[in-house]
């Protein structure tokens, strides 16, 4: 136990992967879930008078009747999916996380109403000019490895019609943390484990490929020890969009946030909307 934890107390490797069950662990993807669906919190979905905003400004520049197929990338339980076919898309939606598909394919039946949801990793869709609107809300954008988002580009412009729109945000250096180190105890469980469990939480920064940052949590039970890795790539304009020419979308739009918020560069967002 000792050994396997000493191994964890070093800077790891730019991109270094979890070694615990994240999307899919029984316990952690019911409070995943939870943070999904409580109104009062930011953490996994934004609250959804902002979540209303962001349905509205994307409906006026992308019209259903004119951008009528639509695919919504980390949909979770389906907030915003569910907001997109009201607004009269046709919506599919895909997400890692198996809790949050059922969920959401739950909630489309008992409402009856027609949305295509899909449990996968979005990395692998394999679409030929099926969408107009491609979605990528609350800046996942950036958790994804430099590779991963080249291959994410990619994929999105080969599922694009003519035409349509990929949107998606990004985080600024204005959210970059300083680097700490804490831990904490929970004698009852917690969000990492229903056991008793001491959690090492660590922010790291890394200078070498730009702005990139991790949030890392070791959870330690009487029997497991388990590293989780959460990584994040902050950007400028310049930066973001020096990545994303190369993809071959020929326009781009830049704003503060997915509700169409004007463009700052204090702003702690930026939203951007290329155009196939």
């Amino acid at each position: 136990m000792f050994n396997n934890l000493t191994r964890y107390l070093k800077k790891p490797q730019l991109y270094a992967q979890s070694t615990g069950i994240f999307w899919d662990d029984e316990h952690i993807s019911k409070g995943l879930l939870e943070a999904h669906l409580n109104p009062e919190w930011d953490a996994a979905t934004r609250k959804l008078d902002f979540v209303d905003k962001s349905v509205s400004w994307i409906a006026a520049i992308a019209p259903p009747a004119q951008f009528k197929n639509l695919l919504d990338l980390g949909c979770g339980p389906g907030i915003y999916a569910e907001r997109f076919h009201k607004a009269g898309y046709s919506v599919t939606g895909i997400d890692f996380s198996k809790r949050s598909i059922d969920y959401a394919k739950k909630q489309s039946l008992r409402s009856k109403i027609n949305i295509e949801y899909h449990y996968m990793n979005y990395l692998k869709i394999d679409y030929k000019e099926r969408f107009d609107v491609i979605t990528l809300i609350y800046c996942d954008y950036g958790a994804l490895s430099i590779t991963d988002r080249i291959t994410l580009l990619k994929k999105v412009y080969e599922a694009l019609k003519l035409g349509g729109k990929f949107i998606f945000d990004v985080f600024t250096p204005v959210k970059r943390n300083d680097e700490s180190r804490s831990w904490h105890y929970f004698d009852n469980g917690g969000f990492w484990s229903e056991k008793p469990h001491i959690c090492l939480e660590s922010v790291y920064q890394y200078d070498d490929e730009d702005e990139t940052e991790l949030r890392q949590t070791i959870v330690i039970t009487e029997d497991t020890v388990n590293c989780y890795n959460i990584w994040d790539h902050f950007f400028t304009t310049e930066k973001l969009v020096s990545e994303i020419k190369p993809a071959g979308f020929g326009s781009y739009e830049l704003y503060g946030d997915v509700a169409g918020k004007e463009y700052s560069d204090t702003g702690e967002t930026i939203c951007i909307v290329l155009t196939k």
